[in-house]
């Protein structure tokens, strides 16, 4: 038996989301002619309460239109030190809108309206312009860590007053909705810019959207255009998209609560120094090294049939995910427990 849980971008399509995908409608989405694109299109718009969406192959992809849209060249992205953005999407924000960034030190990847009025530049030639706000929910390198709509509506009354625009990565938005039980639909009211990730434990196999006001998403269209982009007859893969957002966002807290089973029996675990508070669907622990160190930890798990990922030179990450069965957990959870007895 083998249990991947390097991340939930590892989700394949169950046998009815690829029956959806084969029954798809399609035409050319660089046209605007894909039927299926545009109602997965129309259906995330009106799920956060915004005017338009675009349909991209990444989260990456949405994120850099969305930095792209929301500046000019010479200006300065404020975010967290730990945000997707910065760290994992190859210098993009640099390479691709000739931004810098103004990196925060939040809790676990999360800012305050505090930090963000405390780093927002003078009028003044020797600095860069501040102009985007970026949050991350949630946040990947902060454990799963979450804003709630209280904390982003504060961020967005500093931004309004600041002249500063405000994007969401929001790669695992629906995990953050799953534990706030809030309505996806006021996001629309604090952000110039969201981007929704369809393929991590949504389980769809490909996919981003970028949503905003029909002007922003208009001249997103063209950007993902010259990114390269267009993706033609994308309607099979949109059908997946559409699935995802109809069957697969409720069963996210199954996720979460398997994460917490696995928490409790790493947190007092002779070979775990450090258990990172689960929030929503990740687990982040470091190991004792006088016990195992991390590669060796690692190739322990993997013997066993379990993949998990090096998160930095210490810590191991798991992420709980669809394909994760009942019968993997039990062995999982039975594995961790006997490990080094």
């Amino acid at each position: 038996m083998i249990i991947d849980l390097r991340s939930d971008t590892l989700t394949r399509p169950t046998p009815d989301m690829l029956a959806a995908m084969m029954q798809a409608k399609v035409g050319d989405d660089v046209f605007g002619e894909d039927p299926t694109v545009n109602e997965l299109q129309e259906k995330a718009a009106k799920i956060f309460g915004m005017e338009a969406a675009l349909y991209c192959a990444s989260g990456t992809m949405t994120n850099q239109i969305g930095i792209r849209v929301n500046t000019l060249p010479q200006d300065e992205v404020i975010c967290d030190k730990l945000s997707h953005i910065y760290l994992y999407e190859g210098g993009g924000m640099f390479a691709n809108s000739h931004v810098s960034a103004k990196l925060l030190d939040g809790k676990r990847g999360i800012i305050t309206p505090a930090q963000i009025l405390d780093n927002i530049n003078p009028d003044d030639v020797h600095f860069p312009v501040s102009k985007l706000v970026s949050l991350e929910n949630t946040c990947n390198k902060g454990g799963g860590s979450y804003y709630t709509l209280a904390e982003i509506a504060e961020i967005s009354a500093v931004c309004k007053a600041n002249n500063l625009r405000l994007h969401l990565d929001g790669a695992r938005v629906f995990n953050a909705f799953e534990e706030t039980k809030e309505d996806p639909k006021e996001y629309g009211k604090y952000f110039d810019t969201i981007s929704v990730c369809l393929s991590k434990g949504l389980g769809a196999p490909v996919g981003s959207l970028l949503l905003g006001k029909k002007e922003t998403i208009y001249h997103a269209r063209r950007v993902r255009k010259m990114f390269g982009g267009g993706m033609r007859q994308a309607g099979f893969l949109a059908a997946a998209g559409i699935y995802a957002l109809e069957n697969n966002i409720t069963r996210l807290k199954k996720d979460h609560i398997r994460a917490k089973q696995i928490e409790q029996v790493l947190v007092n675990h002779v070979f775990i120094e450090e258990v990172i508070p689960v929030m929503t669907n990740i687990i982040i622990f470091k190991p004792n090294a006088k016990q195992k160190t991390q590669p060796q930890l690692m190739a322990l798990l993997a013997e066993k049939g379990i993949k998990v990922a090096a998160f930095g030179k210490e810590y191991i990450r798991m992420v709980t995910h669809l394909d994760i069965t009942d019968e993997m957990m039990s062995y999982l959870l039975d594995t961790l427990a006997k490990l080094g007895k």
